[in-house]
């Protein structure tokens, strides 16, 4: 289940959009593809938010008169330091203020955001300094509060109303002071709805290859302020074609920053072991682009011939064409939210032999005394920390596989919580006929996100999520008709900068927006 994720199946979708039904994709796997692409700067979705505070009932510490808040934002980082984010304007005398101030924030999905908001009462003499200049330290607290980001956007109107309160709460007494109420409202901006369709193709491209024609794919990329080149979008890869047309391609406006800001498009030919070979590049804005389809002409590639200052390109006969150019508004990830759509998060567990006796500390099912959760409980914890927020009733379901329990005989399907009725509080030996129910599944606004926990050879588990190749294929010879499996081993993402949380979690909003824009459901009461 983007505008929040790529689902980068196939090379085929852009970064800020969801891309249309592949169906049998006879490319080559781009595997390759997504690690340069990483390697690059490539980074997953998100949305733009902007967030609006008020206040009501707010404690009055002046004497003479009303009190004048101010508000302040903090995110809360890991460690449990808070990080200062912005500050609003002071409001003369009012309890009940209505801050003009903004804060833009992007929200990732895939990680929990904690916020914090603080309300000062600024004294009088330092009305005339800039609120960045201010020592909150000799201002009056008036309260504060805390919520994730999610919590906001989740919300039917994406408005939380929270109870402000002191500091007895974090110290610990159960019953802390309410001190008024803050209200955050949280607005997506446009541009992460508008979304610019291309579809794209080139002529008379060079060969890289020795015995063969080059296999070309597009990437698209923008310049930061600071002068890096990021990676924004892909295509999919085209097998042995000098003239290859690519399948649409999605662009959202705010990740490019505007029509008018310049793009870089390279075209690559495809190497399994990652070293692509550039074939040519240009450099062209999205008004550019959409000329180019109006006239029906085409830009040709370069390719440096010189670095530095006195860079030098060579122009190539290989040219660039835009087939088609549309511009158009699309529902996101965070408008089926608003209109009460719900992610609900189940749990399967291996208990097969491959995982130890679980009474041995090297089991995977060990339980430490000391309380440290094992392999799989902390992927279900931190999974779980991530998609609550997402379920209302906050139950989920688990089951068990490849066990005895309690004295019965062998179940591949058992509650985790020993009930015969209620079920909330390894290795694949059958390949083929996980295939089969996988292509079933794809029909289902579901998907599977699996956590490869030991050491054990998980190739046949990443057979089943198609980004490392083609399309699930069931023995009838249906291909699914999307990807609905994320596929993560919990030893190659446990030690770097990414969590196994944002490794599975990446692509959830695309492949829900992805069901929902093939089956033309639209968010509706």
């Amino acid at each position: 289940m983007g505008n929040c994720c790529s689902d980068v199946a196939g090379g085929q979708t852009a970064v800020g959009g969801t891309g249309v039904n592949q169906g049998n994709q006879p490319n080559a796997p781009n595997e390759a593809v997504d690690a340069f692409l990483k390697s690059r700067g490539y980074q997953g979705l998100y949305s733009q938010i902007e967030l609006s505070l008020s206040a009501t009932s707010l404690r009055d510490r002046d004497v003479l008169s009303k009190s004048d808040p101010m508000a302040v934002l903090y995110s809360k980082e890991k460690d449990g330091s808070l990080k200062e984010l912005t500050r609003t304007e002071v409001v003369l005398n009012s309890l009940n203020p209505k801050w003009i101030t903004k804060y833009t924030m992007a929200y990732y999905f895939e990680t929990v955001q904690n916020l914090v908001f603080r309300v000062y009462d600024i004294d009088t003499q330092f009305h005339n300094q800039d609120v960045k200049m201010l020592k909150l330290e000799e201002q009056d607290f008036l309260g504060e509060g805390s919520c994730t980001l999610a919590q906001i956007v989740t919300k039917s109107d994406r408005s939380l109303t929270m109870d402000l309160v002191c500091g007895e709460q974090f110290s610990g007494q159960a019953h802390a002071r309410k001190f008024g109420k803050l209200t955050i409202f949280a607005e997506e901006s446009i541009s992460s709805k508008t979304t610019v369709e291309l579809k794209l193709r080139c002529s008379e491209l060079e060969s890289k290859d020795l015995f063969s024609k080059s296999d070309p794919f597009l990437v698209v990329s923008k310049t930061t302020e600071s002068g890096i080149v990021v990676p924004i979008c892909k295509t999919e890869v085209m097998k042995n074609d000098h003239s290859p047309t690519w399948k649409p391609v999605f662009l959202k406006i705010q990740q490019i920053g505007s029509k008018e800001n310049p793009l870089i498009i390279e075209c690559y030919d495809f190497n399994s072991n990652g070293k692509h070979s550039l074939i040519g590049k240009i450099q062209k804005s999205l008004l550019d682009l959409e000329k180019l389809h109006s006239a029906g002409t085409g830009a040709n590639l370069f390719i440096p011939t010189a670095m530095g200052p006195k860079q030098e390109n060579k122009v190539l006969k290989s040219q660039l064409f835009v087939e088609s150019y549309s511009e158009k508004i699309q529902y996101t990830f965070l408008d089926y939210l608003a209109f009460g759509y719900e992610l609900n998060f189940m749990v399967a567990i291996d208990f097969t032999a491959s995982n130890g006796n679980p009474r041995l500390p090297d089991s995977l099912h060990y339980i430490d005394p000391s309380g440290r959760p094992n392999a799989y409980q902390r992927a279900i914890l931190d999974v779980g920390e991530v998609l609550q927020f997402y379920d209302s009733d906050k139950r989920f379901p688990a089951w068990g596989f490849g066990a005895r329990p309690i004295d019965g005989p062998v179940s591949h399907c058992f509650n985790l919580n020993g009930s015969s009725t209620y079920c909330e509080d390894g290795v694949i030996t059958d390949l083929q006929e996980t295939k089969d129910a996988l292509v079933q599944a794809a029909d289902l606004p579901l998907s599977i996100l699996i956590v490869g926990v030991g050491g054990a050879d998980f190739k046949e588990m990443e057979i089943l999520d198609a980004d490392k190749g083609e399309r699930l294929e069931s023995t009838t010879g249906r291909v699914a008709v999307r990807d609905i499996v994320q596929f993560v081993p919990l030893r190659d993402v446990q030690n770097g900068d990414v969590s196994v949380v944002q490794s599975l979690l990446a692509e959830l909003p695309s492949q829900l927006l992805e069901y929902m824009r093939s089956r033309k459901i639209q968010p509706t009461l």
